[in-house]
């Protein structure tokens, strides 16, 4: 046997993960509150005393990390439009497992530079004009980002035009210069700009975020748990070289303050005579709902569904629907106690399911123009994707976890232009193992492969 531990700390909790990589499976699980305030060090001991007597004392050959503890990576981005670079910036720090609190489009203003700072992000990513396009907007914003000051890294992914004269202006800040998000116009180039996020993110904000002494006790340097997710999806869906993938992906964790979605495919038309508007999407593509939670930001699915939709699913009536929900926003860490307060809970994770996953998928449209009716696709088509992966408390601790993940289907009748997955195999992640097996890929990606695959649930409870 061959013990490798896995760790997530995450804002709540501390999730701990033993494998064995030479006979392929997974060992144990556990998890404990996550100690950020005062040393994260005692909630992983925790949480290894808890896994120990589920496995017995081993002698890990590695230790592997992934953290978004304390609010995880949070970025602020700018772009010239918000429609292209903007929106450029936006995907590429999703797409590297940040927490995307605001995109700026244009130049700053002195309002947004005051929110800039009270804001005080981990990192900033400047962005803006195509290669030999416009430098003035990069250029002006560059000046502000100078007089706000900060300690944070600022990656510069612009027009490659203005990054000298960026880095001259904000000489004495830490400056990182990267390739252009969008070179060209509506051509997207994000994985320069995701890799130099994860060096910052490794360099720099483990220290941040006060996990320099866990790291010392660890083999791998940590990654933000949404990039260990992403790392999961993209080797599920693709395989290795001996073994295959599962094919065209969707995944959903909902969790207490937010919902993130990914996909992981193509998402191109059905039919040829669909023409594309927007941007390309990303092959693996990830969204953050951050209001959208089942506590935190709970009122965030009522505010998006209706409480009379949240009652209808919950066959309560909307008074003692809204009671429950007030109770649940009141006490976060409450979970369901009996019949009434399960229903509510289900019902909010259907809204949370279904508003996120919509929101993520794109959109199939009717025109009239003068060749009379045109389809146009916004966003990426999802309605062939035959895997729905489901993670996060909610779902994975219910007899009904097929049944709330159905209502990320498609509807014909009640929003026909959204293209989420007609009919889809749903898998249970049971046992919170996704960010672990994203973390296991990088040193050892069969083995990772072979436990998602033995251990994603197939469930047939959907409505």
């Amino acid at each position: 046997m061959n013990p490798v531990l896995l760790i997530d700390f995450g804002s709540t909790y501390t999730k701990v993960t033993a494998v064995d990589i030479d006979e392929p499976r997974l060992l144990g699980t556990a998890n404990s509150y996550t100690t950020v305030q005062t040393d994260i060090n005692n909630g992983l001991a925790d949480a290894l005393i808890k896994l120990e007597q589920t496995t017995g004392r081993l002698d890990f050959s590695a230790r592997y990390a992934a953290s978004s503890a304390a609010g995880g990576l949070r970025m602020l981005a700018s772009g010239l439009v918000p429609e292209l670079t903007a929106e450029a910036a936006k995907t590429a720090s999703l797409g590297a497992g940040a927490k995307v609190l605001k995109t700026y489009a244009f130049k700053l203003t002195e309002d947004d530079a005051e929110e800039i700072k009270k804001l005080s992000p981990d990192i900033f990513l400047l962005c803006g004009g195509t290669d030999g396009g416009n430098t003035d907007t990069v250029i002006h914003n560059a000046k502000v980002l100078k007089e706000i000051g900060g300690d944070y890294p600022i990656i510069y992914a612009g027009n490659r035009n203005a990054a000298r004269e960026c880095e001259r202006i904000l000489e004495g800040r830490e400056v990182h210069i990267t390739e252009n998000v969008m070179p060209t116009f509506g051509k997207l180039n994000i994985e320069p700009t995701q890799r130099e996020i994860r060096e910052v993110f490794l360099a720099r904000i483990v220290q941040a975020k006060g996990l320099t002494h866990a790291s010392e006790l660890i083999s791998g340097i940590m990654m933000p748990t949404p990039s260990a997710v992403m790392a999961a999806m993209k080797l599920l869906a693709e395989g290795t070289k001996t073994q295959s993938g599962i094919g065209d992906l969707v995944a959903v964790d909902v969790g207490g303050a937010t919902t993130d979605i990914y996909s992981v495919c193509e998402g191109l038309p059905d039919d040829p005579r669909t023409s594309l508007k927007g941007l390309p999407e990303p092959y693996i593509k990830r969204t953050v709902e951050g209001d959208i939670g089942m506590r935190y930001s709970i009122h965030g699915i009522v505010d998006a569904a209706g409480l009379d939709r949240v009652a209808e699913i919950a066959g309560l009536s909307e008074e003692r629907t809204s009671e429950i929900i007030e109770m649940f926003a009141n006490n976060t860490e409450l979970l369901p106690t009996d019949a009434e307060t399960q229903a509510v809970d289900e019902a909010l994770a259907s809204m949370a399911v279904r508003v996120a996953v919509t929101r993520h998928a794109g959109r199939l449209e009717e025109m009239f123009g003068l060749g009379g009716l045109k389809l146009v696709q916004t966003g990426k088509n999802l309605t062939n994707v035959d895997k729905l992966i489901v993670t996060g408390g909610s779902l994975i601790h219910t007899e009904h976890t097929g049944r709330i993940a159905s209502y990320s289907f498609y509807d014909e009748q009640e929003d026909p232009e959204a293209l989420r997955p007609r009919n889809a195999d749903v898998l249970v992640d049971r046992k919170y193992i996704i960010a672990a097996m994203g973390l296991l890929s990088e040193h050892h990606p069969e083995a990772a492969l072979k436990i998602m695959k033995q251990e994603l649930v197939k469930d047939d409870t959907a409505k």
